[in-house]
């Protein structure tokens, strides 16, 4: 089957607005404005049809609107299909309107969980439980009107034509977060219906600067090779492909010339582990393995042929467990001499709110960052300069020490684009616009909490020094809460989040004819989280009570001894067997 895309000036145009039509044995998807163009899917196999007269013969049971299908996925008793169900305007980018997936929900094609025995029954019970997962995952973008997977210094080099062609064929797969649940719809042809996600942030201001009005965009893109949760999603695995990887672009356009500044993220590219035990701060685990020069050199060799020169910024602490993961990644990054590495202690030199001291580092890598440079683009199309390098940051998480960092170099890049194009004059930089400046702090503070979310569950730590330069006491409270949050959902719910990723990127496939992976776990650790919890509890509330009736008889005084050693014994079990007790997941392995 084909159908035809929309085609506006040469540029491909996906359907913006779908409708939906649910009859007793199939959905039917259809463009509001083309009526003609649209497929149908059989509500017991989940077979895809080009529409036809006979798919909307008779009255649907319900009709409603829509605006995407982002792909299907097959498990156990049938295929799911993935439909955005509300959206909103986020901004533009480079003129091109981008939304954000407000809501999406699985359309269920699944008529043979009847005829399932019992283990696939409760089987499709959790990986259904799963896809509910999906349908809250944050942070997803998209436009109908062009790629926004794409940086705009590699959009310069594209090929003529190339605009012309299907959105999901201009797209860089890495940054497409639904490339696994696409693969039917693109055998089927839609491909005025595929639409790629990106998941990341996006966010734009509006400045002006010397009467002269500026857009800045700031674009992150989170790469779908190592998709993970914070505790489960760790490092590199052995292709050299690390967690919570993100290319962030921001985007000056001012007086018809466009510029363009990239820096990207990602976690130390050795082989090592965190795994949730109950502590606060699980200890770090470096994997030894004969592949990690291997797994190094091929992490950064991806970087210099996709970015030009690397400049390794490494943010972590030089004591304790941090101190030993960085000594590593220092011993390692001595073994490649086309890219520099520089160490800089955060939390010793910044403290916990000294922004300004950042500048300790830009005095490290100035020559080079300056020399990186930007992408400039004139009101003519012509480009003046190309960015040559990136600077590539990490801490432990790549969230807060990183976002703080990446602000700061993102703010001297941005006054001396302002400069170049005679915005400013050489002497001022945007910092000295007090009201105009807050606007750039607090969009790279959203950005930090969203993409933190996404990873970690919660909002950014260390937003204030990215909002205001300095830690608040409003901050120090809301760290605090996410702190909190993100050991609970670290230790007790990030497990099936990291089971709904794997699932739904690919990285396990459901297939009918293989052992339960839900069999082979015979300890159900959620189950045993409730109970230590009550006995330990109970046996701190029995304690308290005896010790306080404890002077009246020797009976008592023996009961409290006794209460207390029970308790004390529930703390230790649950201590030595921490692990046990949180959330893993259950379908794939840590690499």
């Amino acid at each position: 089957m084909e159908i035809e895309p929309s085609l506006s000036s040469g540029r491909f145009k996906l359907h913006d607005q779908l409708e939906l039509l649910e009859f007793k044995d199939q959905y039917v998807i259809k463009s509001v404005q083309s009526p003609d163009q649209g497929f149908s899917i059989d509500r017991r196999d989940g077979n895809i049809e080009p529409l036809n007269d006979e798919a909307c013969s008779g009255s649907p049971s319900q009709t409603s609107t829509i605006y995407g299908v982002a792909g299907t996925i097959r498990l156990l008793a049938g295929k799911y299909v993935l439909v955005i169900t509300s959206r909103k305007v986020a901004g533009t980018f480079l003129g091109f309107p981008v939304f954000r997936v407000m809501s999406m929900k699985f359309l269920h094609c699944n008529e043979a969980l009847k005829f399932s025995n019992y283990q696939e029954k409760k089987d499709e019970v959790y990986f259904m439980n799963l896809l509910k997962v999906v349908e809250a995952t944050p942070g997803l973008y998209y436009s109908y009107e062009t790629d926004i997977t794409l940086n705009l210094q590699r959009r310069c080099k594209l090929a003529e034509g190339w605009m012309s062609k299907p959105i999901w064929k201009q797209a860089d797969p890495r940054f497409v977060w639904n490339r696994n649940l696409l693969e039917e719809l693109i055998e089927c042809k839609l491909d005025g219906f595929i639409i790629p996600l990106l998941q990341g942030s996006f966010g734009a201001v509006q400045l002006k600067l010397n009467d002269s009005p500026a857009v800045i965009t700031l674009l992150s893109r989170r790469c779908n090779r190592r998709l993970g949760t914070r505790m489960w999603r760790r490092g590199a695995n052995l292709e050299g492909d690390t967690a919570n990887f993100i290319e962030t672009e921001q985007l000056l356009e001012t007086e018809g010339f466009k510029s363009s500044l990239l820096q990207v993220r990602g976690s130390i590219p050795l082989l090592w582990e965190q795994i949730v035990d109950l502590s606060y701060k699980p200890q770090l685990k470096i994997i030894n393995h004969d592949q990690t020069p291997k797994v190094v050199e091929r992490h950064f060799r991806d970087l210099l042929q996709r970015y030009g020169e690397i400049v390794a910024v490494d943010l972590t602490d030089k004591h304790g467990d941090e101190g030993q993961l960085s000594a590593a990644y220092a011993a390692e990054m001595q073994k490649l001499p086309n890219v520099r590495y520089v160490s800089f202690d955060f939390h010793h030199v910044c403290g916990t709110s000294n922004f300004d001291k950042l500048q300790v580092l830009y005095d490290q890598i100035q020559q080079e960052f300056e020399n990186q440079g930007y992408l400039l683009i004139d009101t003519e199309g012509n480009i003046l300069e190309e960015q040559k390098g990136v600077i590539r940051s990490n801490c432990i998480d790549c969230l807060d020490r990183t976002n703080v960092t990446q602000s700061y170099l993102a703010q001297k890049s941005l006054s001396l684009q302002l400069q170049r194009i005679g915005i400013l004059s050489s002497t001022k930089c945007i910092s000295m616009f007090s009201e105009e400046y807050g606007k750039f702090r607090t969009l790279w503070a959203e950005q930090g909490d969203e993409i933190s979310i996404e990873y970690a569950g919660t909002y950014a730590l260390k937003g204030d020094l990215v909002r205001y330069g300095k830690q608040t006491i409003s901050g120090l409270i809301r760290d605090g809460m996410s702190s909190l949050s993100r050991y609970y959902l670290n230790n007790f719910q990030d497990g099936v989040r990291q089971d709904a990723m794997d699932l739904i990127s690919g990285h396990y496939t459901v297939n009918r004819n293989s052992p339960s992976p839900f069999q082979l776990n015979g300890f159900e650790s959620f189950s045993y989280l409730p109970v230590a919890s009550a006995l330990v509890i109970g046996g701190l509330t029995l304690t308290s009570f005896s010790l306080q009736q404890a002077g009246r008889s020797a009976q008592q005084y023996l009961s409290s001894v006794v209460w207390a050693g029970v308790t004390a014994g529930v703390l230790a079990l649950v201590k030595a067997n921490g692990t046990q007790f949180c959330s893993r997941p259950r379908l794939c392995g840590l690499r």
